[in-house]
């Protein structure tokens, strides 16, 4: 996570050095467009109703409402359902955007336990919204869980902007090697804290609090590679010494980066960008042209959650994967 959180203090922005453009692939990789990933309900998680630029959640035992721009539709459920809810984020509503939690009874604790499919980990109310899960992840959570378990061989996997490290837990506990790079001290610490939750403080992961373009070139020159990689960049970030981060401007930048940090034998490259105002196939796009002297799939579209009802899918965010094997 390239600290999606606003700094306490101002912090002197650092301008990247323009990178040398890369030369695209000459070929194109197999595609499949456009995939729609769904998550629906379930003990973990359920999106209970959506509209009015808000959503109502239930995450395990809790239910919250948040601020969603998407939801540009009038809800389904009456001002009864959305008023019971345990907790509401009140504030501004921009993605950085610092606000705070009113509570329906008594104010609830900062954190409370959740769960994916039994590796656990603690949602927390913050102060920008967020809770520490993005359940739309789940897809890609158990993608990466089936990559892992049928590559039949040790598997180096590199986590950028890592946030509170569910993803590389569950890499880890499928038995890869986890390098896990976030920008944020905070987020880094609410990831071990989950490590622990997890019970998984045996596993392999380094747990590295850097600039992700930073950290990836230095990689290259030291020679290290990586089987799989997995991207989840903000919109606008920036690093631990102020380093700038822009989507659409560094993307293509870092992910040239990540080819070559590629092993002979890559298994996958996963992004994921919340950055509705674009397109996927800007994002499928650029990964062609990354990717697309390789061999294999690459599979790119939306995220979305359905509602408990059924009756209604939210868009979350847009995805692209790669991966070497099609099958």
């Amino acid at each position: 996570m390239q600290q999606r959180t606003k700094p306490v203090a101002p912090t002197k922005s650092v301008k990247r050095t323009q990178s040398a453009p890369f030369p695209p692939a000459k070929r194109r990789l197999a595609e499949a467009v456009p995939l729609i990933l769904e998550v629906p309900a379930n003990e973990t998680y359920a999106l209970i109703d959506s509209g009015d630029g808000r959503k109502l959640e239930r995450l395990g035992p809790v239910t919250i409402v948040r601020p969603e721009a998407q939801a540009i539709w009038p809800p389904s459920c009456g001002p009864e359902t959305w008023d019971a809810a345990d907790a509401q984020f009140t504030g501004d509503t921009n993605e950085e955007g610092v606000g705070r939690w009113r509570f329906v009874g008594e104010p609830m604790g900062e954190t409370w336990p959740l769960s994916w499919n039994g590796l656990s980990f603690m949602g927390r109310f913050t102060s920008f919204r967020h809770v520490g899960v993005f359940p739309e992840q789940a897809a890609h959570w158990a993608f990466i869980e089936d990559q892992l378990s049928s590559a039949g061989r040790p598997i180096r996997l590199l986590n950028l902007f890592a946030y509170t490290g569910i993803a590389s837990l569950v890499a880890a506990r499928a038995g890869a090697h986890v390098t896990h790079v976030d920008a944020s001290p905070k987020a880094i610490a609410w990831a071990k804290e989950n490590q622990q939750a997890a019970r998984l403080t045996d596993k392999p992961i380094r747990w590295l609090c850097d600039d992700a373009i930073k950290f990836c070139e230095r990689e290259v020159r030291r020679g290290n590679s990586y089987d799989a990689i997995l991207l989840d960049p903000p919109k606008f970030g920036r690093g631990p010494k102020g380093e700038v981060w822009q989507l659409l401007e560094h993307l293509p930048h870092l992910l040239h980066t990540c080819r070559q940090l590629l092993s002979p034998k890559p298994l996958f490259v996963v992004l994921t960008a919340y950055s509705i105002r674009s397109s996927f196939y800007a994002m499928h796009e650029t990964m062609q042209a990354v990717f697309g002297d390789g061999q294999g799939l690459l599979e790119s579209g939306e995220l979305v959650i359905r509602t408990l009802d059924g009756d209604r899918r939210l868009s979350t965010s847009l995805f692209s994967r790669w991966r070497c094997d099609r099958s």
